[in-house]
């Protein structure tokens, strides 16, 4: 008989981003397919929605309720700072409940995004810290991370780094940041992000639509001083493309990858005021891809959303604000089909948007093959997973190939 192995996955889990929560999903139907027995839960940004959506139990990642928004007065300040020591005990004591904890992808080694050293660096550094000290195995799945310069927060991301039993990146440029972060890499594998692991529906006959993903977008960590020139250079250059794309009669379906993107959504449609151009509201992933196969061509941002439109088949034109972008679209056979978020010019984009279109059928063709050889690459991830998480029963089953 199989022991029962108490299972905790943990991140910024249920908080509206879809590529955070696509990542949970592949972990849990890994869990369920090959480890039935493991009793799962979450320590996460949004217990309510996790529970909701994925039926296990979960805990609020931070004690503070006010922990994102912006402390200004006397009283949330002290609140902010006791929340950050009452959150030591809390962590420990959730993992001490665990034998293994998983942090299911996601950027959490990365800061191409603005990001404080105190808000989730800190907690997944209490997450592989807890670990350590009470001999419960956290692995880093398939994670992204990238050089950081602010020094409270690269030290919070190579300690995490150091302090996990498993470590495994979604790019060999995540492996070399954290490498030269100061993390022993040498036993660390790349996999394609967890993401691939999904199931994606058949790609529909041709329609005309183009698909626009778009993001609230204003620069990384270190542009925080010109944020709001890079946000609107984005955004007029991205109106004027989807503008361009009206006038040729070419419908175009509007879509996000975390709530914070609505706006983006209300800027352009009140800009380019055409029946033609319509927005979904996508609650997952699956919703994101189901759309995308319907589409002729995607345009993204997001990184999820080039991995929807990837997984889906469907020929897509990254707009990349971080070098983990520029990786993946090389990996699957799309390199040259790469454009700058911070500097969107609409008559290039334009360009090799009908490139992109011209190439379509060969580039279909190419995808096929590369995402076959993602899904065996992640079955090859899952068995390592269950060799090094659960080796009490890494002799009674193997993953399934992937098919």
């Amino acid at each position: 008989m199989r022991n029962t192995t108490r299972v905790g996955v943990f991140g910024l889990l249920g908080s509206g981003n879809l590529g955070n929560d696509g990542s949970l999903e592949a972990v849990l139907g890994y869990l369920r397919t090959e480890h039935p027995e493991a009793v799962v839960d979450a320590l996460c940004g949004g217990p309510e929605a996790v529970t909701a959506r994925f039926g296990i139990p979960a805990t609020r990642l931070h004690w503070n309720r006010g922990e994102y928004r912006t402390a200004s007065r006397a009283g949330s300040i002290a609140a902010k700072g006791l929340g950050k020591l009452v959150d030591v005990f809390r962590t420990a004591a959730w993992v001490r409940r665990h034998d293994v904890v998983i942090v299911p992808g996601m950027g959490v080694l990365e800061a191409t995004l603005p990001l404080r050293p105190w808000g989730f660096p800190y907690s997944l550094f209490l997450l592989c810290a807890s670990g350590r000290l009470l001999r419960t195995r956290v692995a880093l799945v398939s994670v992204g991370a990238a050089e950081i310069r602010n020094r409270p927060t690269r030290a919070l991301v190579r300690w995490s780094g150091r302090l996990a039993a498993y470590r495994s990146y979604r790019d060999a440029q995540s492996r070399d940041a954290m490498r030269a972060m100061g993390v022993d890499t040498a036993r660390d594998e790349v996999y394609p992000d967890l993401a691939f692991a999904l199931p994606a529906p058949s790609a529909a006959g041709s329609s005309g639509t183009v698909c626009v993903g778009v993001m609230d977008f204003h620069g990384g960590n270190d542009d925080r001083a010109r944020a709001d020139e890079i946000y609107r250079r984005y955004l007029d250059g991205t109106i004027r493309f989807v503008r361009a794309l009206v006038e040729e009669g070419r419908p175009v379906r509007l879509l996000t990858g975390d709530d914070c993107d609505a706006s983006v959504v209300a800027a352009i449609l009140d800009a380019v005021d055409s029946t033609l151009v319509t927005a979904a509201e996508p609650a997952s992933l699956a919703d994101l891809m189901n759309e995308m196969a319907a589409a002729d061509t995607v345009v993204a941002v997001r990184y999820h959303n080039l991995i929807c439109a990837l997984k889906t088949g469907t020929p897509v034109l990254a707009l990349c604000y971080a070098a983990k972008s520029d990786a993946l679209m090389d990996r699957m056979g799309l390199g040259a089909y790469c454009h700058p978020a911070r500097a969107v010019d609409a008559d290039r984009l334009l360009e090799q948007f009908r490139d992109l279109e011209k190439h379509s059928a060969e580039l279909r063709q190419t995808l096929i093959e590369r995402n076959r050889a993602a899904a065996q690459q992640l079955a090859h991830q899952f068995a390592a997973l269950t060799r090094t998480l659960f080796p009490a029963n890494a002799h009674a089953q193997a993953p399934r190939e992937a098919r």
